[in-house]
């Protein structure tokens, strides 16, 4: 099974989980990068991705590279905001939607607080989906690195490749 992980990171805790991944999984990864940044601290950083998630935007990205055609399944990767599915992640959808239909789908999900089971459920309506069946949160992974994050991520992997 040929596995890609698409993903989008603001302060680098889905990066670095993407990248662990990525390793156990020997997929590919596609970073996922907004035309205009996002506010990366501060209240801004708050108040304008809460915004464009609550408002479930599709803000224009960087080219990337994504053939459908090469992977049987897809991992997505997002830090929780507002909880939503971030807005670059919703623009993939929407410009992947049909290439996508019928692969396997998992999603990973970085936290400071929470949210991240009702982000699971925004992207499963918006992949056509009854529920995304395979599922991991992490909080804070990188501030707050534990050997607890490292099993979880471990586990996930294993059940995701089985």
């Amino acid at each position: 099974m040929k596995t890609c992980i698409v993903y989008y990171s603001l302060n680098g805790n889905t990066e670095n989980t993407a990248e662990k991944l990525a390793k156990l999984l020997d997929a590919d990864l596609v970073k996922l990068e907004p035309r205009t940044e996002y506010p990366a601290k501060g209240f801004r950083k708050f108040f304008v991705g809460g915004k464009s998630a609550l408002h479930e935007e599709t803000p224009a990205l960087k080219p990337y590279v994504f053939d459908a055609k090469k992977y049987d399944a897809i991992l997505f990767g997002y830090p929780v905001w507002a909880s939503n599915v971030t807005p670059p992640v919703r623009t993939f959808i929407a410009e992947n939607r049909g290439a996508i239909f019928g692969k396997k789908i998992g999603v990973f999900a970085c936290q400071a607080g929470s949210g991240a089971e009702k982000t699971f459920e925004r992207l499963a309506l918006t992949l056509g989906l009854d529920s995304v069946p395979y599922t991991l949160v992490l909080n804070d992974p990188l501030r707050k690195p534990s050997e607890a994050n490292e099993e979880k991520i471990r586990r996930f992997a294993e059940s995701f490749r089985d």
